[in-house]
């Protein structure tokens, strides 16, 4: 089971067309409550009652919060070759314009409408309220199951990442002028996927600022990465597994979370020893959203820490 608690879906693809230019508002939603409006997309039914919200814990009576945003739209993607749901979560209705944003990737067999931890929108949302941290926002797009490259020619989640997100982040007035994201949050495989894009940034030297990693999936043995079928072969994986190649993202702020219960424990531990990231966090628990959720209001302040200020 992946982060957030989705199980394996198989993912329709669509034919190419152009982009749907109908968006999906959802107020206070985020994590499996992003996933419940999956029908209004199609029916234009929103099922997000006072209750829902109540029960995914974003609405509040303190004065002093908010409920943040949701939009969810499909978008055509060349790098993957099919349409792909781009969700964006804003902690206000009217965030200001070219607002910071961080990229927020799924994990294995996830999607961007369920790649949040529970909470996390109206943890962000409340945070900006208080002015504990400055407005951001984040993005998610769906990334298949390859550990965020391309594995299968002619579908290259990491060229989405790189070159068309920003595309449509400035398209619609975020992530700065150049709507280039200023951080990267990743889940499990999204983990995996975060180290690797900021690798490919650097690369770039067009550096992101923070990196926020929750159980990042950094397997210790290829017998082990071999059973997912993502790398061609041992090489392959060597030449992308994060642990080899940690100078590459080095001097990035870095924030760690995982559970002692989790299989990616090891992985977690041999990677907070030898960078030392501004947080390393352990504590009991195993892998998925029961985790996660309880280390959301320290990613998101963590994120704004690092938020640009201009």
């Amino acid at each position: 089971m992946a982060p957030g608690g989705q199980v394996d879906e198989d993912e329709a693809t669509e034919p190419r067309g152009r982009p749907s230019r109908r968006s999906v508002l959802i107020a206070g939603a985020s994590g499996l409550g992003i996933a419940a409006v999956a029908a209004g997309t199609a029916t234009g039914v929103l099922p997000v009652s006072e209750a829902l919200q109540r029960a995914l814990g974003v609405a509040s009576s303190s004065p002093a919060s908010q409920i943040g945003v949701a939009k969810v739209e499909r978008v055509w993607s060349r790098y993957r070759n099919r349409m792909v749901d781009l969700v964006i979560l804003l902690p206000s209705k009217s965030p200001p314009r070219n607002l910071p944003v961080s990229l927020l990737l799924h994990g294995l067999h996830g999607r961007a409408r369920t790649a949040a931890p529970t909470g996390t929108l109206a943890e962000l949302a409340s945070q900006v309220a208080r002015k504990r941290v400055q407005p951001y926002g984040f993005v998610a797009v769906d990334g298949g199951d390859n550990y965020w490259h391309e594995n299968v020619p002619g579908d290259d989640p990491m060229g989405m990442l790189l070159e068309e997100v920003p595309q449509w982040l400035r398209e619609r007035g975020l992530g700065g002028v150049d709507g280039m994201p200023f951080a990267c949050t990743g889940m499990s495989m999204g983990g995996f996927g975060a180290l690797l894009y900021a690798r490919r940034r650097a690369e770039r030297r067009q550096p992101v600022g923070a990196l926020a990693l929750l159980a990042p999936a950094l397997i210790l043995s290829w017998t082990e990465m071999a059973k997912r079928h993502t790398f061609r072969d041992e090489a392959d994986w060597a030449s992308m597994d994060p642990l080899r190649h940690l100078e590459a993202t080095a001097g990035i702020p870095t924030a760690l979370w995982c559970g002692t219960e989790d299989a990616f424990i090891h992985g977690a531990r041999r990677f907070i020893a030898a960078v030392k990231p501004e947080i390393g966090y352990t504590a009991r628990g195993k892998h998925g959203d029961s985790f996660n959720r309880t280390v959301v209001p320290s990613m998101v302040s963590f994120l704004g820490r690092h938020r640009p200020s201009a």
